[in-house]
């Protein structure tokens, strides 16, 4: 199956410069849909997904139930989407294409995930790799946290990246790659 002809294009949306690309479309196509996650699941190595609004969490849920491996997917909302108890709730500012953002995650999200020796690995899953300021503002904070789980502390470490559509020559292969490695489905060169 071919991911890139499933896939739609809607050039300066939402503003004039951005090639929006659209995977709504393998909702629409269940063979599709299975497929990839099927793919995300056989290239997740760790027991906890980490992913974000919103678009990653059509793709990232269903490993839930279909995964062997994934025991966890771990939220990154929005401002005003995620209720919280006092330290628990962390701001993470983002550069993305068009400007600075912020999104926040739970490090009760994370604890309630599965570690694997003193660190909880995470795998960071996303819809779009442009230029990777979304990826690496949130792998760099993530890498700082401590979490507690039964009672001792463990390190959080991304351990991987997993896009459905990466533009390979918009963001830096180096910088990325110094975080974790990156798998993407669909390449989309010459952006």
């Amino acid at each position: 199956m071919k991911y890139i002809d499933i896939i739609h294009h809607y050039p300066d949306f939402p503003k004039p410069g951005i090639d929006f690309i659209d995977i709504l479309p393998f909702l629409s196509n269940k063979e599709a849909f299975k497929q990839i996650v099927d793919d995300i699941d056989a290239h997740t190595h760790c027991p906890n997904v980490v992913t974000v609004e919103a678009r990653g969490f059509l793709f990232a849920a269903p490993l839930l139930t279909q995964s062997a491996r994934v025991q966890n997917v771990i939220p990154i909302r929005k401002k005003g989407k995620l209720p919280f108890n006092e330290g628990d709730m962390h701001d993470v500012e983002i550069m993305k294409e068009y400007g600075a953002d912020h999104v926040y995650y739970r490090l009760s999200d994370i604890a309630a995930g599965k570690p694997e020796g003193d660190t909880f690995y995470l795998t960071f899953f996303d819809d779009i790799l442009a230029t990777g300021g979304t990826a690496i503002g949130i792998a760099n904070a993530l890498n700082k946290e401590v979490v507690r789980f039964e009672g001792r502390e463990y390190k959080v470490k991304v351990k991987e990246f997993i896009f459905l559509v990466e533009f390979p020559d918009l963001y830096d292969h180096a910088l990325i790659n110094s975080i974790a490695p990156v798998h993407s489905f669909i390449q989309i060169e010459g952006e």
